[in-house]
């Protein structure tokens, strides 16, 4: 067993929708999966940046607790409406918006009369029903850029007095949910897999909230390292006490060839670009491909698929 910590990679990306992925992240160092699983989860759910609503009023309204003229909601069912809202802000300002509706109907986010940095990923989000040809509805809203969340007490303190604040669910990930599996390489059996699911609301995608939330734990871990650093290590390497020919040998010997460069095989040059140009760069990266899928590289022929053959044949790979 390597005393280096293994360097995990993202093998599979499973997309179910373009709000909800799975991830599969291996190999991990023994233990590593809960660890990063959790860890991941809580960043997900906390501290990925969006947009809300933060604050509103309504035209000819005082206070939440009463009703509007001509509108079939009350002031608080139209606040719960509003907090269902999805925004995606291009930028950190508070951008002040305004809705104005008439005429028997519903209300409808796509009814919010937008700027160019803000764009509404829900626009069919019901806010409120008219019952009356005569009535004008008019709603300023307050939308802010933040992260986790923020009660009404803290919103207060920074609304205009006149308005109405609400408690702000920052976050654009709806769920995360992880679980951990053994894997292997070679002959090391003792290795964890970790398998992610993010759901988002459509105002990220779920591989931009993970890379979001990575960073922000690579961020957090760097200012503690200090100017400490542990070497990384993409594979196991051999005990280098243990006789020649040992099972821990020959792990190591397979995982450094599979580390080889693809210009380091000695292929014609056309072969070698080929490959290069597909982004395969190492032997590892070729076999992760079937025979198939070679076929189908750009620039890649039946004659570069027979050398290749002939060179793994030559190193017994």
């Amino acid at each position: 067993m390597s005393n280096l910590i293994h360097t995990p990679g993202i093998v599979k990306i499973d997309k179910h929708s373009p709000n909800s992925s799975t991830f599969t992240i291996e190999p991990l160092h023994s233990g590593y999966g809960m660890t990063l699983g959790n860890s991941l989860r809580r960043v997900l759910l906390s501290s990925i940046s969006g947009a809300v609503i933060t604050a509103f009023k309504i035209e000819g309204v005082s206070h939440e607790f009463t009703t509007v003229k001509g509108v079939k909601e009350d002031v608080v069912d139209i606040m719960m409406n509003l907090k269902g809202i999805r925004f995606r802000v291009y930028g950190d300002e508070q951008q002040n918006l305004r809705l104005v509706k008439q005429g028997k109907g519903a209300v409808t986010a796509k009814d919010i009369a937008l700027n160019a940095d803000v764009e509404v990923v829900n626009p069919d989000h019901v806010i409120a029903t008219i019952d009356d040809d005569k009535v004008k509805l008019t709603i300023d809203l307050i939308v802010e850029v933040g992260r986790g969340y923020r009660t009404i007490e803290e919103g207060s303190l920074k609304k205009p007095s006149d308005m109405i604040a609400l408690d702000a669910v920052f976050t654009p990930v709806l769920r995360v949910r992880y679980k951990v599996e053994n894997t292997r390489v070679g002959q090391v059996t003792d290795l964890d897999k970790l398998i992610i699911t993010i759901d988002t609301d459509g105002t990220i995608t779920p591989n931009d909230a993970f890379e979001e939330a990575a960073a922000i734990l690579v961020n957090q871990y760097s200012a503690l390292a200090g100017k400490t650093r542990v070497e990384p290590s993409p594979s196991l390497e051999p005990d280098n006490n243990k006789n020649q020919g040992e099972p821990d040998d020959i792990i190591g010997d397979e995982l450094a060839a599979l580390n080889t460069s693809i210009e380091d095989l000695n292929l014609s040059a056309r072969t070698t670009n080929a490959l290069i140009n597909n982004d395969i760069h190492t032997i590892k990266d070729l076999f992760a491909l079937n025979e198939a899928e070679l076929k189908d590289l750009k620039g890649f022929g039946s004659k570069a698929l027979d050398e290749v053959k002939e060179k793994m044949a030559e190193l017994e790979l």
